[in-house]
């Protein structure tokens, strides 16, 4: 077939279909899709292998790792001393009830018992108050726990917040009372975990600058 046959016939082909941009947009949208719905799942799957990997690396924890885990979390975000004003009292908050769950174990580890905990939860005045409380008093499990009144944060128009929806029931902010021997063997167990490995640190007053709720 000739040079001049075989452009003949190319030109004689039916032209394929001009796409819009939205349909390629589209096209191109469908198979960004069809590349997660494969890939997804597997990259869940190894996730989630690292994850019960790591867990099982850790299994069940001893009296003294408690006490060292939940004084670090104490001192991430527990309201501590400043230089201008002790605290010298446990006072906790978080939104996570697995974490309120672990620094209660923490807490009767050290020996604190039920009846000196007081609970307050915080919430958007946008929210269900009640379905937070029941949320939160069956997340403490604790029976005849002490809960005062809530605090109740305004609404602010200009503020775009993600934390809404069904799944929101505020913060659970923890205090007890006479609590300041407690306070001061965190600030120990904190001291400890904190030394180098020489322990040259131990010494050094913890920072103490900042504070969740001051």
């Amino acid at each position: 077939m000739s040079k001049s046959s075989v452009s003949l016939w190319v030109r004689d082909l039916p032209r394929p279909e001009c796409l819009s941009y939205e349909e390629c947009a589209r096209r191109s949208a469908a198979g960004v899709e069809a590349y997660w719905s494969r890939e997804r799942p597997r990259r869940e799957k190894a996730k989630a292998a690292v994850s019960d990997a790591a867990a099982r690396q850790i299994g069940a924890l001893s009296d003294r790792e408690i006490l060292i885990a939940g004084a670090v979390a104490y001192w991430c975000e527990g309201t501590k001393n400043k230089p201008h004003r002790r605290y010298d009292r446990i006072d906790f908050i978080n939104s996570d009830p697995r974490v309120i769950h672990f620094f209660l174990r923490f807490l009767e580890t050290a020996g604190v018992c039920d009846e000196r905990i007081v609970f307050q939860i915080h919430i958007h005045e946008t929210a269900d108050l009640a379905t937070a409380e029941r949320f939160w008093r069956e997340a403490v499990g604790i029976e005849c726990a002490t809960f005062n009144r809530p605090l109740i944060k305004r609404h602010r128009p200009r503020t775009v917040r993600k934390n809404t929806g069904p799944d929101y029931h505020g913060c659970l902010r923890v205090q007890v009372r006479r609590s300041a021997g407690v306070y001061r063997q965190i600030e120990g167990w904190c001291n400890a975990v904190l030394a180098g490995p020489d322990g040259g640190l131990r010494a050094t007053k913890l920072p103490g600058e900042d504070s969740n709720l001051g």
